[in-house]
């Protein structure tokens, strides 16, 4: 629903004013003369003001230049309601920062015309701009997952090929080296043998970091228990995981983003926040599902609050991008607590486990 407000001296022409817009659908806002306007304006973001110029102490011309002036409202069109028809009137209001004119007392029709063409305009440059921060919070995920597979590719060249590399010439070495007595080749044997096993392991730990299959096979809740419980045996850092016995069933958007919403916040806490314990609570509640991390450790400080910093940032547009919501409040020396919450209106009675 879109706001208007309407300021005027005069309280029959308020009135008029109101009665004309009233069955428009509009959420009405009165004020009677401009110094009420912008008190009501520190508190208020209308999508369009009705603002006569003849007024005392305050006329609409200085209160049209003093919104213009204020950046939360500088973009707020405004029609200015005025019996002046000279030229040099015309021109003060335009240079005030006025959008448009109309002549008092208004036509019911051009009224109502400019009114819902206003709004209309106002509502399309919103939903522009949401559309503009969608495109750039997609290119940053697009380049995250860039950055994502230049590591992996990495991995693969500098770690894994390496090692099998390595493995390949101790085979052909081995081969070239035959006959062996049998406890040096039991030795060579052994050696190749543990090394195609760290190998291995490298690989689980990859496929393990792209995909955890504990999220297909057991669900969300039990693969967030085991991360928690390794997490803590890595890092030798204390989290109390916490869970419904069975959760609904998610969309796999959700279920991987709140598993790596728990990566990135566990990882945030044991790099930064110099925490002795953190708890960690899945659970569901009035049709959404909640994530909560929480330590005791330093908190974020001035200069962190809020989603700054590429972590944060990164995991604020990936939860929006999933239709999810982040909230952050920290306090100095009291620690931190991290909530990501999901809708579940749309996935309700799925009858699915996570």
């Amino acid at each position: 629903m879109s706001t208007v407000l309407i300021v005027d001296d005069n309280a029959t022409a308020r009135e008029t004013l109101f009665a004309i817009l009233e069955g428009e659908g509009y959420d009405l806002q009165l004020a009677k003369d401009g110094i009420q306007a912008l008190t009501i304006l520190t508190h208020l973001q209308p999508d369009l003001i009705l603002l006569d110029v003849m007024m005392p102490a305050m006329d609409g011309f200085e209160v049209c230049r003093r919104i213009r002036a204020t950046p939360q409202l500088a973009e707020v069109p405004i029609i200015l309601l005025t019996a002046l028809d000279d030229r040099d009137s015309l021109l003060r209001g335009l240079e005030s920062g006025a959008d448009d004119f109309l002549s008092k007392p208004p036509d019911r029709r051009e009224l109502v015309a400019r009114v819902r063409t206003i709004t209309r305009l106002n509502r399309y440059r919103t939903l522009m701009e949401q559309r503009e921060n969608i495109l750039r919070m997609a290119e940053r995920v697009v380049g995250a997952q860039e950055e994502e597979r230049q590591r992996i590719s990495r991995e693969l060249h500098d770690d894994l090929g390496q090692a099998l590399t390595t493995h390949l010439i101790a085979l052909r070495n081995l081969q070239q080296d035959l006959p062996l007595p049998s406890e040096v080749l039991y030795e060579r044997l052994q050696s190749l043998y543990d090394q195609s096993f760290e190998v291995s392991v490298k690989i689980r730990n990859i496929a393990r970091d792209l995909r955890p299959p504990v999220l297909d096979t057991l669900g969300l809740r039990v693969a967030m228990q085991t991360y928690c419980t390794e997490f803590t045996r890595r890092t030798h850092l204390p989290v109390i995981f916490e869970a419904e016995d069975t959760l609904p069933g998610l969309p796999d958007a959700y279920t991987i983003t709140l598993y790596r919403t728990l990566q990135e916040a566990l990882t945030n806490v044991v790099k930064h926040a110099q925490a002795s314990q953190v708890w960690v609570d899945l659970s569901t509640e009035e049709d959404q599902i909640t994530l909560t991390v929480q330590d005791n450790g330093i908190g974020l400080g001035e200069k962190k609050s809020g989603t700054n910093g590429i972590g944060l940032t990164g995991l604020h547009e990936r939860i929006t991008i999933a239709g999810g919501s982040l909230m952050i409040s920290s306090v100095q020396k009291r620690g931190t607590i991290l909530s990501a919450q999901f809708p579940l209106a749309n996935n309700a009675g799925t009858g699915a486990m996570a």
